[in-house]
């Protein structure tokens, strides 16, 4: 507990910075001191570019941030040696801003975020961005039944097992094959087979 607050604290600084790529709704890449600096949004979580609005909160965050001056306040780094801050631009919190459109879910686990607990919640009831779907997937749930594949090379078809559908490892081959909820081994299955089949 006190080495987690002491890296906080040593991660801690504010800069302005150019935000140079926009990965995806919650992850930028900023140029600080002629360095690139992988940026991950504090308190937040939007869908991945695969799943639906992913690429919609990608270009809402292009619209807000690319290529402009970027105020970073960060706060931690992330196990995948990401900066976790809060992203100003233009005067406007950029993080609380994602999750005002329905852009991004509310993802203020460590630290009590009521604010953006709002936000989602008045996103919610004007049903905005991806709250306009009946059930959307949580990104951390998307994840899970969706491992991300690799680009190298050609794809390796892979078979799916009974062991694989209760992990959530799914393949476009498998929708050829099931037609039918009652050939489907769970309920990841079939909202993954629903979402990439129809």
């Amino acid at each position: 507990m006190v080495l987690l607050i002491w890296v906080n604290c040593a991660a801690a600084e504010e800069y302005n910075a150019k935000v140079i790529v926009v990965i995806d709704g919650d992850t930028l890449v900023v140029l600080h001191n002629n360095a690139k600096v992988k940026i991950r949004l504090a308190n937040i979580d939007a869908p991945e570019k695969d799943q639906p609005f992913g690429m919609d909160a990608r270009q809402v965050m292009v619209e807000m941030a690319f290529k402009k001056m970027a105020h970073i306040e960060t706060q931690a780094v992330d196990k995948y040696g990401r900066t976790v801050a809060l992203v100003i631009v233009d005067g406007l919190n950029v993080n609380e801003e994602m999750v005002k459109r329905g852009m991004a879910w509310e993802y203020s686990h460590f630290k009590p975020g009521r604010v953006y607990m709002a936000l989602q919640s008045e996103a919610q009831q004007a049903r905005r961005g991806l709250w306009s779907q009946r059930s959307p997937i949580a990104p951390w749930v998307w994840r899970r039944t969706h491992p991300p594949t690799k680009s190298s090379g050609p794809k390796k078809e892979r078979k799916t097992t009974a062991s694989h559908a209760k992990i959530g490892v799914f393949n476009d081959t498998t929708c050829g094959r099931k037609r039918h909820c009652s050939q489907m081994n769970s309920c990841e299955e079939r909202i993954f087979i629903l979402g990439s089949a129809g």
